[in-house]
């Protein structure tokens, strides 16, 4: 049977890294590309025949030669975008190029036959919007927060009417810089005092605050459920904002009823692993409830308590000892 594991990321990838020592422990085949490397740093041909259905080839990078018929699994994190490695062209060029890479060597990384995908991009794509995430929680028997999506500022001073505090949320988050520089915007209160027709240029997030107690990340990884319950010190809405390594963490039991919901919401989507965020409420006398937040469906876990266990779980399916349902 095919045993390669295509590792298809950038070049700086933590996560990545710790996902490759492990299949290497195990001595499994490992062969690493960032398909923004076309050129002469990665060169492939690759055939299909009208009696075998099936693409053939090699893929060659710096370091590595790999033979598609060997690929048992593809790991597929962050690679490079394309637009990316042509960014030194004019506009029409670089648009081209990029499209045909990602068409032609993407198309072709994408779609090899019996090969498992963790996470397929495809199935990333679908379910890369908060929208449709919301909408499946929903369709789960998950609770989530009021929410709305307008560029309307009148419709935003109404849903701001309805609650008592609302926040604001990225749908994307910010792109990098013309300097490569990245950055975030995160989760805050908001003022309705403040909508004007600004709203109007783009699409908007609103949702009503939830009077939380915590906050969890569930990492799901196949059937495995690997779940922390965390907390920034200085209390902020949002735990990303500050130092991570500041962060304070606890296991913590799923609900029995929300790991079932996570295993149909991955199912749906056609994905193998998904970073969940959810919020806790209820203290005291009040039991426990679970809010979802939104799903990462390519999210990092490497900076976790359990992110050996984790990446033992990645390890496990990409070498086949573990089968995908």
């Amino acid at each position: 049977m095919p045993s390669t594991v295509l590792v298809v990321t950038a070049l700086e990838d933590f996560t990545a890294d710790m996902v490759i020592a492990a299949l290497n422990e195990r001595e499994v085949p490992v062969a690493r590309v960032d398909p923004a490397d076309i050129g002469s740093d990665l060169t492939f041909g690759f055939r299909i025949r009208p009696d075998s259905p099936v693409w053939t080839g090699r893929l060659r990078s710096t370091s590595r030669e790999v033979e598609l018929a060997e690929v048992g699994a593809v790991y597929y994190r962050r690679p490079t975008s394309y637009a990316a490695r042509y960014a030194h062209l004019p506009p029409q060029q670089r648009d081209f190029a990029a499209a045909e890479a990602r068409h032609g060597l993407g198309g072709v990384i994408s779609h090899l036959y019996a090969a498992t995908y963790v996470n397929h991009p495809a199935a990333v794509t679908r379910a890369d919007f908060k929208p449709a995430q919301l909408q499946r929680f929903t369709q789960l028997g998950l609770t989530i927060p009021p929410t709305l999506v307008t560029n309307d500022a009148e419709v935003a001073r109404e849903f701001a009417a309805e609650h008592s505090r609302v926040i604001y949320k990225t749908f994307r988050g910010l792109p990098r810089d013309e300097n490569g520089h990245s950055g975030a915007i995160w989760a805050q209160r908001v003022d309705p005092d403040t909508f004007d027709d600004s709203i109007t240029v783009t699409a908007h997030l609103f949702q009503a605050e939830i009077a939380k107690t915590g906050d969890v990340r569930v990492t799901v990884v196949g059937r495995r459920v690997f779940a922390q319950q965390v907390a920034a010190p200085d209390g902020a809405l949002d735990w990303r904002r500050g130092n991570w390594d500041e962060l304070i963490h606890a296991p913590i039991a799923v609900p029995p009823p929300v790991k079932e919901a996570l295993y149909g919401y991955l199912d749906s989507f056609g994905l193998v692993f998904g970073c969940f965020d959810f919020a806790l409420t209820g203290a005291g006398d009040v039991p426990e409830h679970w809010t979802a937040i939104e799903c990462n469906p390519n999210g990092q876990w490497g900076w976790l308590p359990d992110a050996r266990a984790i990446t033992e779980a990645f390890a496990d399916i990409l070498s086949g000892k573990e089968a995908v349902r």
